[in-house]
């Protein structure tokens, strides 16, 4: 059995492994033109059904199913979120196509500061000044970007509102990764199989028409989809959920520099500026999260060393301010409740 050290090795391989698959997805979508963005979609929901049931096949984990089946509010749950990724994920594969890869990377970086905000209306969430601050220099970023380009950078909201949005539905429902996402792409698969009959019948599909490699990459769209979110469970149960929420950065790391040197994207001076202001709420964030994770395991070690010698050991107070509605406790810096693209 390997020790707790190999083990926290182990699960930041996975935690990099998968962040850096999302961060460079961007690479991927270009690959299947001539199809739009609407056909690679319904590809990706279609096979990334097939890669899932696969890989629930191998591991012989079924008995979730008839429990899930016998709950009509969490099968509600998922439908709801079901539709809220198709948003997310059709969305992000037009902006790559598009040539936005740059204001698509902004939307994952202010969905921690979106998700607060959610927090905080949706949940009454109470929050710490460091926290508000961070909230008000994103919305202060956000304003910058829209003065300076003419327009609010919609792909980025919506890319950031939906996620959140998901990750609080996921709250709700409260089942693992894999399991999630077959039930997800199970809600999905008849509307996307649909989609890509009608497609074929209109002479319109690219399944057939550009060759098997362009048929192969299509069908990659689900081990695309799949196989980081198996490397992002893997580290979740090996590391603690404060080190995913710094990892999670990595991705639109990865999708801006890809946008800027890979596929050169302007940056003018205001969009730096907005940039610069969100990162900063990011790292006012990330050190009071950090600052209150140390806190609260110092508070557990003198409680610890406070004990009676029976062992009793005295209850600690919870935290009272969270920084989203994902599932990590409260004051932890906030961890991708699933993939970001």
């Amino acid at each position: 059995m390997k020790s707790g050290t190999e083990a926290r090795r182990t699960g930041l391989l996975y935690g990099f492994g998968a962040y850096g698959m999302w961060g460079l997805v961007p690479l991927f979508w270009p690959l299947l033109k001539p199809a739009g963005a609407i056909e690679i979609l319904a590809h990706r929901m279609v096979w990334s059904l097939g890669f899932v049931a696969l890989a629930l096949l191998v591991v012989r984990r079924w008995a979730w199913i008839p429990e899930l089946l016998r709950q009509p509010r969490k099968l509600a749950y998922l439908t709801l979120a079901a539709s809220v990724i198709t948003v997310n994920w059709g969305l992000y594969i037009w902006a790559v196509n598009a040539g936005q890869v740059v204001e698509a990377s902004l939307g994952y970086f202010i969905n921690p500061l979106v998700t607060i905000a959610m927090g905080v209306l949706l949940l009454g969430e109470r929050l710490r000044p460091v926290q508000w601050a961070a909230v008000g220099v994103g919305f202060a970023a956000v304003v910058v970007l829209a003065a300076g380009s003419g327009r609010l950078p919609w792909i980025s909201l919506v890319l950031a509102f939906s996620f959140a949005t998901y990750g609080l539905i996921k709250k709700k429902v409260n089942i693992g990764g894999l399991e999630s996402l077959a039930a997800e792409t199970a809600v999905q698969f008849l509307p996307a199989l649909g989609y890509l009959v009608w497609l074929s019948a209109a002479g319109r599909s690219t399944l057939t028409s550009e060759g098997p490699g362009h048929l192969a990459l299509l069908a990659a769209t689900g081990v695309v989809t799949a196989v980081p979110l198996i490397c992002f469970g893997a580290a979740a149960i090996r590391v603690p959920l404060s080190t995913l929420g710094l990892l999670q950065y990595l991705a639109p790391a990865f999708q801006f520099g890809l946008g800027v040197l890979y596929f050169h994207e302007a940056m003018p001076p205001e969009r730096w500026a907005g940039f610069g202001l969100v990162w900063a709420a990011l790292m006012m964030l990330t050190w009071d999260a950090l600052r209150t994770v140390r806190r609260t395991r110092a508070a557990a070690a003198e409680a610890a060393a406070a004990a009676p010698a029976t062992g009793a050991t005295a209850a600690l107070p919870r935290p009272t301010s969270g920084t989203n509605p994902s599932a990590e406790p409260a004051g932890t810096a906030p961890a991708a409740a699933h993939e970001p693209a």
